[in-house]
């Protein structure tokens, strides 16, 4: 897991509040750990979809473009290390000495002098600690333990270490035995094995060096530790792991990687890996190919590109400024026999012992091998050279090095442009191959019965951005001459004399030479991907060939990094002065536009406060204005955009209770009617907006009045290429009768249910005492049936006593609850239901304007009862209780002799009664269909005899019967009866229809049948 430090973020809409925030204290980023799989180095997963955060570039870009006022010059000294641990117990101890303190080096077989004498740094790594002379290598392994670290006494230190180094990076492999399968296959990284190497990190490091980096891949720990002053300008930190072993993507081998900036401009990348080991055929195609599966797999955390625009995707090995890329990467010495190379290494190393140590007697029991297989008596011991030049003297080490080198694998690889080609480069190798030593051992290389040839296994590259840069630069090159070259022979320009040639270069194989070049690249200056200036050093590369406690041998490189860094104070400044002024510019040019809100009963306020609707009753539709005036410079062309998703709402421009009307046309050139409407307005123009909102959705009403929504909201109005309004909605609902269940209903107080505007009749009360029903139907329905047969019987006695012309409205079958009836203007007839329905929940008595005449009122009031019937939550006949009828009526229809209706009234009554409140309020309904009937369609006097029964088709097509007399009577009476029940069945019964179409014809005749028996004279069975 990556200690993640700051990084300057911003995402808000003005540049003034903008540049507020990306000077504020940084914040906390997350790792990249969720790129990685739940298998150690697994394939990177990738992102859902990617994601783009905008903000203002035009801000970033200003500022970027100021830079150097708020960067300033720094420099610091990077320290890479790397060891093959070899799981060995012990090694731990020697981090200190050998990666902080710089001990451990043996001058005379390491090629140190890189740097002068005198740099200061070389002196920081530690002290003597004791007077006297460094020890020599036979004491140094002759009191070797496990339990005490290896490096020798009273080395003082030979490359800078302490203070004087700014980050510390270290890279571990095989910190666990790797060639264990328990390991090598375990699905998950053990953390505990690296609890000690930081410890011991951390113990060696002067006070205040704080881990920035930590990553592990089974084996392999990436650590990074920064200075107190350098580890707060160290952000965007993200770390990686890619597994290339077993299968291809199992831990045992592979990368742990990171990616950090430094002072908010450098990016630097460092890769810690363990590549494919063996000497046999195919080896190095395999570490080849693990190299390249690193640079492919490995991802970054997307980064802020310097120009206020967050990357689509994360960053990978090739984007960063700086790279570092380091560990046993396995390469070997390839076509010379192993053994004859530890033996002529071996002639140097014995000049470090002294001539009665074991190892020196090891040593020449080798070398004697080898003189007795050449025919010499001698053993042979090369002289120290101290007077000659290295270099020219061909018994030195460096010749000898010089030699190998040629036949290095990586170097090969490189030159072949199959690995590590792009621009990689090393610093000058003049040290001993760093694999493989017997453990405890300075200079013997492996005696076992194996005696694996010596081998520059680890190593530390580096690249910086104009490296890659130049290679891809030669490449394009060579590709470009190719293809002039094919141009030209398919021309036939190719053949010429010999004359004519002024050179012959091919870029495939000149300057391909075997010799090793090994010279370290002047610290040309590098223009980083966000446009400064830096600078990198190699100072010092080599071994620690006098630590002795694994196989390998350490290996460190330090460099020194001059970067630009931001001062975020200085960068503050100047963010604040570029969003003045360009907010300034910005004001002067974009559309601006004022809104203004017509308060209510009001004086016009501030249209932050938005537009508040008052009290919002029931299906009363409620308006409210705005007036939008272009009081700028430019066109302005604006419109309503969708609302912000909220969990719960709705999508679109506004809530669906709600309809915006402009009062012009819209500008929009969309053809598609739900496309978002525009409109334009010049400058000094303005439009009036109207907000009409109706609560009607009988799903938002029960919502509402459960108290689980709010009337509010917020629309987005957005002018383009100006700043979106926030226009806030709001009202205050007032509880309705209307949405309810019958047993919520019978617990309302007197009064209404405007006297729980504050409380919930959900049945289940909030005091003891509501848990007691108060009525035995709801008063609502009782106070509507009664007010129509009241309001029927006067308007019949007022057309009477008036003796109207023309037909009275009752003419018409099924009056007064046929919907459509013309009665009054839309909005007359509105508002009066807004009243009726106002009495009903407040229980005020039914009022009506008095211009209204009776058979008006009438209709009002059986409109009020219909949406009443048809709002009830489980209606009159609930679903189960017109499950239990349906099933009675089947098996009535499959009897000879059907049921009387008196008998039936009964059994429907029976079944009802198993919830008293809906079998009363089924009672009150049907009573007043029965009464409304009977004083629409009155019956003649009982007859002596039966009469000729008359059907429904006796009826003509108006509803009027033929006939004359007491059949005419009887058959608009039963033609009343049967159109109330077609009427009032679907309202009362509240159960689904079949899908079937014959079925559903048969259901609805049950239905209204069931109404229908209610409203039969008794003396129909006579007729019957």
């Amino acid at each position: 897991m990556a200690i993640v430090h700051d990084a300057w973020k911003s995402d808000v809409p003005t540049h003034t509040e903008l540049a507020s925030k990306m000077s504020s204290s940084a914040r906390t980023e997350s790792s990249s750990l969720s790129r990685v799989s739940s298998i150690p180095g697994a394939f990177p997963t990738e992102p859902d979809s990617p994601t783009i955060v905008l903000s203002q570039q035009s801000l970033a870009q200003a500022v970027h473009a100021r830079r150097a006022e708020f960067t300033r010059p720094h420099r610091t000294r990077i320290k890479v290390g790397t060891w093959n641990v070899a799981a060995k117990s012990g090694t731990d101890l020697d981090i200190d000495g050998w990666f902080v303190r710089g001990k451990g080096v043996s001058e005379a077989l390491s090629g140190l002098l890189i740097c002068p004498e005198d740099d200061p740094g070389r002196k920081n790594g530690g002290s003597t600690g004791k007077s006297g002379k460094v020890e020599s290598v036979a004491e140094q392994e002759e009191r070797r333990t496990k339990k005490h670290s290896t490096l020798p006494r009273n080395d003082p230190g030979s490359l800078p270490g302490g203070e004087d180094i700014g980050i510390y990076v270290l890279g571990l492999q095989e910190i666990i035995d790797i060639t264990s399968a328990t390991e090598a296959l375990r699905p998950y990284t053990d953390p505990h094995p690296s609890r000690k190497w930081k410890r011991a990190v951390a113990e060696a490091l002067p006070e205040g060096y704080q881990l920035v980096v930590e990553q592990q891949l089974i084996g392999l720990l990436l650590l990074v530790y920064a200075s107190s002053s350098v580890a707060p300008t160290i952000s965007a930190v993200s770390t990686t792991s890619v597994g290339t072993g077993l299968m291809g993507y199992m831990g045992n081998k592979g990368a742990v990687t990171a990616r950090i900036v430094l002072g908010e401009t450098t990016r630097i990348v460092f890769v810690n890996c363990h590549l494919a080991a063996g000497i046999e055929k195919g080896c190095v195609e395999r570490r080849n190919w693990d190299a390249a599966q690193i640079l492919i797999r490995t991802k970054f955390d997307p980064l802020d590109d310097g120009d206020g625009v967050v990357e689509e995707s994360g960053e990978g090995i090739g984007d960063e400024d700086f790279a570092f890329w380091f560990g046993d990467l396995n390469y070997r010495i390839a076509d010379l026999p192993g053994d004859d190379v530890r033996r002529l290494l071996m002639l140097h190393t014995r000049n470090e012992y002294d001539i009665r140590q074991h190892s020196t007697i090891k040593i020449d029991n080798e070398l004697g091998n080898l003189a007795k297989s050449n025919g010499v008596k001698d053993t042979a011991t090369l002289p120290t050279g101290e007077h000659i030049d290295p270099s020219s003297d061909p018994a030195s080490l460096q010749t000898t090095l010089s030699s190998l080198l040629p036949h290095d694998e990586l170097h090969q690889q490189m030159r072949a442009r199959k690995a590590f080609h792009d621009g990689w480069q090393e610093g000058p190798i003049e040290f001993l191959p760093t694999y493989k030593y017997d453990v405890g051992s300075v200079g013997m290389f492996d005696s076992s019965e194996k005696k694996r040839g010596p081998s520059w296994c680890d190593r530390i590259l580096y690249r910086t951005r104009k490296d890659k840069l130049e290679y891809e630069r030669k490449v394009d090159e060579e590709d470009a001459a190719r293809r002039r070259d094919e141009e030209m022979k398919s021309r036939g320009l190719d053949k010429s004399t010999d004359d004519e040639v002024l050179y012959d270069y091919d870029p495939e194989t000149d300057g391909a030479e075997d010799e090793y070049d090994g010279q370290v690249r002047d610290s040309d200056v590098i223009t980083t991907r966000s446009g400064y200036e830096d600078r990198l050093h190699l100072d010092y590369y080599t071994s620690h060939q006098r630590v002795l406690s694994s196989d390998h041998k350490p290996l460190d490189a330090v460099f020194t990094l001059d970067y630009d860094a931001v001062d975020p104070a200085l960068k503050a400044e100047v963010q604040q002065e570029v969003a003045r002024e360009l907010d300034k510019a910005e004001n002067e040019g974009r559309p601006v536009i004022t809104i203004v809100v017509d308060r209510h009963h009001s004086h016009r306020g501030d249209p932050d406060e938005g537009i508040d609707f008052g009290h919002v009753r029931y299906d009363e539709e409620k308006t409210r204005h705005m007036t939008i005036a272009n009081t700028g410079r430019a066109t302005a062309r604006f419109g309503f955009v969708d609302r912000p998703g909220n969990q719960g709402k709705s999508g679109g421009i506004s809530p669906p209770w709600l309809d915006i009307r402009f009062g012009k046309v819209s500008s929009n050139d969309n053809p598609n009617p739900g496309a978002p409407r525009e409109y334009t307005l010049e400058p000094g123009d303005a439009v009036n907006v109207e907000f009409a909102l109706r609560i009607s959705d009988m799903d938002q009403v029960r919502s509402l009045n459960n108290g689980r929504s709010k009337i509010e909201d917020v629309l987005v109005l957005r002018v383009h290429n100006g700043r979106d309004h926030f226009l806030p909605i709001k009202g205050t609902w007032l509880q309705s009768s209307f949405g309810r269940s019958i047993d919520k209903l019978i617990r309302l107080p007197e009064g209404g249910v405007r006297r729980l505007q504050h409380q919930r009749p959900d049945g289940s009360s909030h005091r003891e005492d509501d848990n007691s029903v108060k009525w035995s139907a709801p008063r609502e329905i009782f106070r509507l049936t009664e007010k129509l047969e009241e309001l029927v019987e006067r308007a019949l006695a007022e057309w009477g006593m008036k003796e109207e012309n023309g037909e009275p409205p009752w003419s018409a079958l099924g009056w007064p609850f046929v919907q459509g009836l013309p009665t009054l203007p839309e909005k007359e007839h509105q508002k009066v239901k807004v009243a009726l329905r106002e009495s009903l929940d407040t229980g005020q008595d039914f009022t009506f304007p008095p211009d209204i005449v009776s058979s008006h009122r009438v209709e009002l009031l059986s409109e009020v009862l219909l949406q009443f019937l048809q709002s009830l939550e489980d209606g009159v006949v609930t679903e189960g209780l017109w499950h239990d009828l349906e099933k009675g009526l089947q098996e009535m229809e499959k009897l000879k002799t059907p049921p009387g209706g008196e008998e039936k009234r009964s059994w429907i009554l029976d079944i009802l009664s198993a919830s008293p409140p809906h079998s009363v309020s089924f009672t009150f309904l049907t009573f007043m269909l029965a009464s409304i009937a009977n004083e629409l369609a009155p019956l003649p006097s009982m007859p002596t005899t039966p009469a000729t029964p008359k059907t429904p088709d006796a009826l003509l097509g108006d509803g009027r019967a033929r006939g004359t007399g007491q059949d005419s009577s009887v058959a608009r009476r039963k033609a009343t009866e049967r159109r109330f029940a077609e009427i009032f069945a679907p309202v009362i019964i509240k159960a689904p229809l079949p899908a079937k179409v014959k079925e559903r014809k048969v259901s609805e005749d049950r239905r209204r049948e069931v109404i229908e028996v209610f409203l039969r004279s008794k003396w129909e069975e006579g007729l019957s």
